[in-house]
C-alpha cells in the first residue's frame, strides 16, 4: 500500500489573545475527522493543539498535495473559525490567507508536512518491519525552528549514535528551501556527511533557509522528514503571525530513534519568535495541548509518537514525548535563557534584525525616519 501521512496546522482563533483554541473548536474538528474516517476519505486521524494552533494528523492513500485531503483540512479550519467568530475569539481565521485554496493549501496559510511511502510492515520486511513516526508541532516561532535539532539528529553522531551503524552510515540527503524566494520553491539538495559544513552555513539562518525534507541515501524512496518550511509574511505580504512549523519524522531502524531525535531539543536553542514574532527566544519543549500563557510569549514545541498498523491505522494510544519529568530541567533552562534575553528588551540581538522584524508597523516607522535623515555639512 502506498501510504501518506499528512500533518496540517493553522491558527484560526484563540481565547483571550494568542493562547489556545476552545474545546468547541477542537471538538468540531475531531467530529469532522471522525466523519472523514467513516466516509473512507482518510484511514485515520488525530487532532490536537499547540498554543493557539490546531493540528490535524492523517493517514490516507491519496498521495501528497491531494486536493480532497487539503480541502477537508481547510473546511475543518473554516468550521473552527466560525466558532471562533461566534465567541469573539482573537485572530479568528488568522492563518486562512485566501478565500479558497487552489488545489491544495500550500501557500494559502496553513502549515503542511506530508510524507508518502510504500507501506508493508511485516516481519520479513528488512527495511521497515514496523512503521513509527513523530510529529513535532511548534507555536510562536519561525519556520527554521527545527533546523538545528533535526540537523543534529540526522548528521551528528554525538546526538545520533545510529549514524555509525550500517543502515545509516551512508548518511542522509537534505532538501533545503530558500524561504525568501516567493516566485516558487527554490531548492538545493546537500548530503551529510560530505556537505556537513555547507549545510551549517545555510541552516544557521533560520529565517531564510529551512530543512524541507530529509531522505535516506541507503534506501531508495525512503523519506524520513517533512517540514512545513513556509514564510507567512512572504505569502500574505504583511505580518499575520509567526510561521509555527509542523514536522513529520519517521523513526527507528533505517532512521534515527526517537531518543536521538528529541535529545537536541534539550538545548532550548534560541530562535526567532516570541511576541509578535520579532524577538530572539529559546524553544521550550512542552506536553501536547499546552496553551501559551507563560512569562513572555515563549516559543514552544510539542512531540507526539505514533505507530501505524498494516492498514494504516494509528495505535490506540499515542506517546507524548515531552510530557516527562526529564524535560522539567530543560523547561527551567529555557525560562532562564528567556529571562536573560528579554532583560535586554529591544537592544541588539534580543530582537531580530530589521530585515526580519515581523512588526510591519515598526518597519514603516523606521522607513519614515530614514527619509528624514540628511547629510551633515
Amino acid at each position: 500500500m502506498r501510504l501518506t501521512i499528512s500533518g496540517i496546522k493553522a491558527d484560526v482563533g484563540s481565547i483571550g489573545g494568542h493562547t489556545e483554541p476552545t474545546i468547541e473548536m477542537l471538538d468540531k474538528v475531531k467530529s469532522n475527522v471522525a466523519e472523514a474516517i467513516s466516509s473512507g476519505l482518510i484511514i485515520d486521524g488525530f487532532v490536537f493543539h499547540v498554543g493557539d494552533d490546531i493540528a490535524i494528523v492523517m493517514t490516507h492513500t491519496k498521495g501528497k498535495d491531494n486536493e480532497e485531503i487539503h480541502q477537508f483540512a481547510w473546511d475543518s479550519f473554516l468550521d473552527a473559525t466560525a466558532i471562533a467568530q461566534q465567541f469573539g475569539l482573537y485572530g479568528a481565521g488568522q492563518d486562512l490567507l485566501v478565500d479558497a485554496p487552489s488545489g491544495n493549501v500550500r501557500g494559502a496559510g496553513p502549515g503542511v508536512a506530508e510524507i508518502e511511502f510504500e507501506h508493508d510492515p511485516q516481519k520479513g520486511n528488512d527495511t521497515r518491519p514496523a512503521e513509527s513516526f513523530n510529529v513535532f508541532a511548534a507555536d510562536k516561532c519561525g519556520p527554521g525552528a527545527y533546523n538545528l535539532p533535526i540537523f543534529l539528529g540526522f548528521a551528528d553522531p554525538m546526538y545520533c549514535g545510529g549514524l555509525m551503524l550500517p543502515k545509516m552510515i551512508k548518511g542522509f540527503k537534505f532538501r533545503i528551501i530558500d524561504m525568501n524566494n516567493t516566485d516558487g520553491d527554490s531548492i538545493i539538495e546537500l548530503n551529510a556527511p560530505e556537505d556537513y559544513y555547507k549545510l551549517t552555513v545555510l541552516l544557521r539562518d533560520n529565517e531564510r533557509f529551512g530543512i524541507e525534507r530529509i531522505s535516506s541515501r541507503t534506501y531508495e524512496d525512503q523519506d524520513s522528514v517533512a517540514i512545513s518550511a513556509q514564510r507567512l509574511h512572504n505569502i500574505a505580504g504583511t505580518y499575520t503571525g509567526k510561521d509555527d512549523p509542523i514536522a513529520i519524522v519517521r523513526n527507528q531502524g533505517i532512521f534515527p530513534a526517537p531518543e536521538e531525535l528529541v535529545s537536541p531539543f534539550a538545548k532550548a536553542h534560541y530562535i526567532g519568535g516570541d511576541a509578535r514574532g520579532s524577538h530572539v527566544m529559546p524553544l521550550m519543549p512542552v506536553p501536547i495541548n499546552t496553551p501559551v500563557t507563560g512569562i513572555y510569549c515563549l516559543p514552544i514545541v510539542e512531540c507526539l509518537g505514533f505507530s501505524v498498523n498494516a492498514e494504516g491505522k494509528f495505535s490506540d494510544h499515542h506517546v507524548d514525548f515531552f510530557d516527562n519529568p526529564a524535560w522539567d530541567l530543560t523547561r527551567m533552562k529555557a525560562q532562564e535563557k528567556a529571562m536573560h534575553m528579554r532583560d535586554q528588551g529591544w537592544s541588539g540581538p534580543a530582537m531580530l534584525p530589521y530585515t526580519e522584524l515581523e512588526y510591519s508597523g515598526f518597519r514603516n516607522i523606521v522607513e519614515g525616519l530614514e527619509a528624514q535623515f540628511e547629510i551633515s555639512d
